[in-house]
């Protein structure tokens, strides 16, 4: 154990994501029972450098585990890009006494806390939030299984719409660099495409599917497509379709920021109360600069270099299932 390991800061940063209030609760509490002092850093990296913080105790975190969001807040900040930025981050948690730090967020945010980490040699324990599940040494992020669950009931309803009028739906979630939001819920609502960054949609493979879709009877289709500009959205997939197959009715839904927000899953609340508790045992084992992952179910400590920047494969099987499901 650190022998200066008195108190801990914690923050969420970045987009909020369903279960990061579980992992505050989790981190609070299991910090509190070792008889550590907690510090709540208000809205990300920038509370840390003017200064938003106050001590945490057992009923800060009281009844929160059910809420979306973050209570902590989160905000973009330009001035922790910068080394004076970070050295007013810094110095501010010396004047709080903060011995190290826990944060939630996904790969922004854990490379902003790597390069903390490793300027002030302060222990770093990360915690992988976001919807996107794209970070690498985790089965599975915080707040994935619910944003999985909201575009699945919100695709169940557009597919009645489409079903009465016979259309082609093309829905965008989120996953800028990751498509794993946009296969799953292709597979879990029974979609008949999913269009994502790692693999590269053709002129000849959208024909191919508008082919096979509409020809067996079929009264309507509805496409998963990643935000990503290697997709080029939803919007440009449908003018690509209004354009060279106008006979079609084609209509876009963009699912937009519904898709973080609601109350978290039994799953992910499970998954963030895991994750918050390893976090402080991880500092109670004198680990640091490492992010908290789930491998098989099994708790592991990632170093922050194989979490980031790293990307995380599709597993091809998925995309094997859709297509063959969706004949």
């Amino acid at each position: 154990m650190f022998q200066s390991l008195k108190c801990i800061g914690i923050l969420t940063s970045g987009g909020d994501a369903p279960g990061m209030n579980a992992a505050i609760r989790a981190v609070t509490r299991t910090a509190i029972y070792n008889d550590i002092e907690v510090k709540g850093i208000y809205r990300g990296f920038k509370g840390l450098i003017t200064g938003e913080i106050e001590p945490f105790k057992t009923n800060s975190v009281s009844n929160i585990i059910q809420r979306g969001g973050t209570i902590l807040k989160s905000a973009r900040c330009e001035e922790f890009l910068d080394p004076e930025g970070r050295k007013i981050a810094y110095d501010n948690l010396v004047k709080h006494g903060i011995d190290a730090l826990v944060v939630i967020g996904g790969d922004g945010t854990l490379t902003g806390a790597a390069v903390f980490a490793r300027e002030y040699n302060i222990p770093v324990v990360g915690l992988p939030g976001t919807i996107d599940n794209d970070l690498s040494g985790t089965d599975v992020t915080i707040g994935y299984n619910t944003a999985l669950n909201t575009i699945v009931e919100a695709v169940d309803k557009i597919r009645d719409t489409a079903s009465s009028h016979e259309r082609l739906f093309f829905i965008e979630v989120m996953g800028r660099n990751c498509g794993a939001l946009a296969l799953n819920s292709a597979i879990a609502a029974g979609a008949e495409a999913a269009i994502i960054p790692e693999i590269s949609i053709e002129k000849d493979q959208l024909h191919e599917f508008i082919s096979q879709g509409f020809r067996k009877s079929k009264n309507s289709s509805l496409v998963l497509v990643a935000e990503s500009e290697i997709t080029g959205g939803a919007l440009l997939l449908a003018e690509r379709v209004k354009s060279q197959y106008p006979q079609y009715d084609v209509r876009v839904a963009i699912l937009g920021h519904l898709q973080r927000g609601g109350s978290p899953t039994a799953q992910d609340r499970i998954l963030a109360s895991r994750m918050g508790y390893a976090a402080i045992q991880a500092l109670l084992e004198s680990q640091r600069n490492i992010m908290v992952g789930v491998r098989n179910e099994e708790i592991v400590y990632v170093p922050f270099s194989q979490a980031i920047k790293k990307e995380k494969p599709i597993n091809p099987d998925l995309v094997k299932i859709l297509n063959v499901l969706s004949t």
